[in-house]
């Protein structure tokens, strides 16, 4: 019996320290890399679909090819940002969520230039969205962690540290990165598009390619300069049509400081002035301007939105009402004819596609006026505008957008693309109503 009971006492024993040394020993192996994974993994998404590849591209006839990729969630109602060279040309795009689920997405908003593109995915319940870092404080050697949908494997992790900063790769001849993080954790055909974590799990970057030929070195664009880009792409004057007037710069800790606000917008007119910092907008706080632009996406023009600021140490409450994009007193044709000294036509998509595939659109130049800042940088009529500054030019609308946007955030010279035959060829355009 006493051996009985002892062996009893033992076993009770044993059961007894086996289950809090079980849990001290798993907590011990949670680092910091396994809870940055963790806390994003949720975020982070698959993409797939069919795309048709030139023959062109492909050295022979047109053919369908599986593409694959990944993105991340930086909005709860599935705004998802990825490469554009993910989606372009899917006709159907598919994601894959955290849960397993597969569900079906629109294209909202690209930049081919960048290789930047926000996707929207159709899905009722709110999504897990990632947390961003900053790219401003990025240190040679330090820790960073690649996820995506590698080879087709999805969630693969790898590890790695930053090799480099400030990298210009050229990919091919038609796309060229500036200012990249390099980085020696594995970027694998896949994870384009998904994030470059810091050990604290916050994304610092959005891979974007694999130098050909280098094994083991990756590249990913910037956090800070993606999110500049992104917030252009869901800004509401380019996705919606409406119009607020604010411009903005976060500060990191207390919200969004008003740098100034355009003369007779709908924030003029309810007193919104530089200086103000503004908290919140309706129910979402705001940290950067990304976050208003997020906050106000969605609503139509008179829509009335609260708008949370602090002034003078003191916190007031207004009520934005937003306005339709703003009407031109000028014509799309007047007003490329006097900033830029161009006469554009449409063209039809597939005649830009059949020169350069990996352009969705482009604009005829029909005409150069002899003193005007197009014939300085040497555009001949004939020529096909692609692109300003970081967005494409697909209808005479693009190039009003833009002018629009160098005027008020004063952009100095603006970048071009024009293609002349196959070749695409750039410059900047410098002319005095374009630097006002």
């Amino acid at each position: 019996m006493r051996c009985s009971r002892f062996g009893v006492l033992v076993a009770v024993g044993l059961c007894a320290v086996a289950t809090p040394f079980a849990a001290t020993a798993a907590e011990s192996r949670r680092t910091a890399i396994v809870r940055a994974i963790e806390s994003t993994r949720d975020s982070v998404v698959n993409i797939h679909g069919q795309k048709v590849v030139s023959g062109e591209d492909a050295g022979g006839e047109n053919r369908r090819v599986n593409g694959m990729g990944t993105g991340v969630v930086i909005d709860p109602r599935g705004y998802v940002v990825t490469n554009y060279h993910v989606v372009e040309g899917v006709r159907r795009i598919e994601v894959t969520l955290s849960t397993g689920r597969t569900v079906s997405a629109t294209l909202v908003s690209h930049d081919p230039r960048t290789d930047l593109a926000v996707i929207k995915v159709a899905h009722d319940a709110p999504l897990p969205v990632i947390a961003i870092g900053t790219s401003s404080d990025l240190m040679i050697g330090e820790t960073v962690l690649a996820l995506g949908n590698a080879f087709g494997y999805e969630h693969t992790v790898t590890r790695g540290i930053i090799s480099a900063l400030h990298r210009d790769v050229e990919v091919s001849r038609t796309q060229q990165y500036e200012d990249l993080i390099q980085t020696d954790a594995s970027i694998n055909p896949g994870n384009s598009g998904g994030p470059l974590l810091n050990i604290n799990g916050e994304m610092i970057g959005i891979n974007v390619a694999v130098r050909a030929g280098a094994q083991g070195i990756g590249f990913a664009i910037p956090i800070d300069r993606a999110l500049a880009i992104v917030t252009e792409l869901l800004s509401v004057e380019r996705v919606d049509r409406t119009w607020h007037g604010i411009v903005g710069k976060g500060d990191g800790q207390r919200g969004v400081v008003v740098e100034a606000v355009h003369d007779a917008s709908p924030a003029d007119t309810i007193g919104v002035r530089a200086g103000d910092v503004i908290t919140r907008i309706g129910d979402l706080p705001v940290a950067s301007q990304l976050d208003l632009e997020r906050a106000l996406l969605g609503h139509k023009a008179g829509d009335s939105v609260p708008v949370t600021i602090q002034r003078a140490g003191a916190e007031e409450r207004l009520e934005l009402a937003l306005a339709a994009a703003r009407s031109l007193a000028l014509s799309v044709e007047e007003r490329c004819w006097q900033e830029l000294g161009l006469r554009l036509e449409s063209v039809p998509a597939a005649r830009v596609q059949k020169l350069q595939s990996r352009y969705r659109g482009g604009l005829l130049v029909r005409e150069v006026r002899a003193d005007g800042p197009a014939a300085d940088q040497g555009i001949h009529a004939g020529d096909i505008l692609v692109g300003l500054h970081v967005w494409e030019t697909v209808s005479p609308d693009n190039v009003t957008y833009v002018l629009d946007k160098a005027r008020e955030d004063n952009l100095g010279p603006i970048k071009f693309y024009v293609l002349r035959g196959r070749e695409t060829l750039f410059g900047h355009l410098t002319g005095d109503t374009i630097r006002r």
